[in-house]
């Protein structure tokens, strides 16, 4: 199991009903602008915004104010000049962590980060420290209510790579271009499609079996995940269903 897409599956489900919506959409328009800004606003020759476009769509974002993200990122409207930076560090238990983030003031988010690392017993780390354990990938969640045989003749045949059992979900993986084009596929062929992102996906797991332990890593991702310049919380760790429904209930 990987831990971020098992991670990713706990806050899709948490962020549909979650009384943090109006964080969360602004963390999305925020992805779309930036998208939009690196490759232009078209979603056809743009996967990458293509995939947050759409990912704003599932989590109920207005299409007007998605649209008026894209014009700002590519200077019709006028926005916010925002900066991509990745820190690495470690949760308690050498967890290696990769925090994707999206800031106009680099000062406040490592003085954030590092405040919230510390203060719940994990730290920094040099860059390159842990993103060598890391790639990044296109990750489409599928229900395995879903055969498997029907999602990997539609995945592989669009372009993905793997399909991974992760106990109530298939983890398809595409190549990071890959993913609208896949996900596509699946819905086309009639297959539900419970997310699709791009993920940073560890090489090696790191297993967490202490229940204390679990919620301790599991506080502090979200703690992570609830600053407002973080964009995604990456970990490599191996976490048992049993564990994590515990702790997420």
């Amino acid at each position: 199991m990987s831990g971020h897409s098992k991670w990713a599956t706990i806050k899709h489900k948490k962020g549909a009903a979650d009384a943090k919506r109006g964080k969360l959409f602004a963390k999305l328009i925020k992805q779309v602008e930036v998208a939009a800004r690196t490759g232009g606003g078209d979603p056809d020759s743009n996967p990458t915004l293509r995939t947050m476009f759409q990912k704003a769509r599932d989590n109920s974002v207005p299409l007007d104010t998605i649209e008026r993200a894209v014009k700002r990122g590519t200077g019709e409207l006028e926005g916010v000049n925002y900066e991509t930076i990745t820190y690495e560090g470690y949760a308690p238990g050498g967890i290696a962590l990769l925090i994707e983030c999206l800031t106009d003031n680099r000062n406040r988010t490592s003085g954030d980060i590092r405040s919230t690392l510390s203060k719940n017993g994990g730290s920094l780390a040099e860059p390159g420290a842990v993103s060598w354990q890391f790639e990044r990938k296109g990750v489409v969640l599928v229900p395995t209510s879903v055969e498997e045989d029907d999602v990997m003749l539609v995945a592989l045949d669009a372009g993905a790579e793997d399909i991974v059992d992760e106990g109530d979900m298939w983890r398809v993986t595409t190549p990071p271009s890959e993913l609208p084009v896949v996900r596509e596929a699946l819905e086309d062929a009639g297959i539900a499609v419970e997310s699709a992102d791009l993920a940073m996906l560890p090489a090696s797991t790191v297993e967490v079996a202490d229940i204390g332990a679990v919620k301790q890593l599991m506080k502090l991702m979200d703690l992570l995940d609830d600053l407002d310049d973080v964009q995604d919380v990456h970990g490599n760790m191996d976490v048992a269903d049993e564990l994590l429904d515990e702790v997420s209930a």
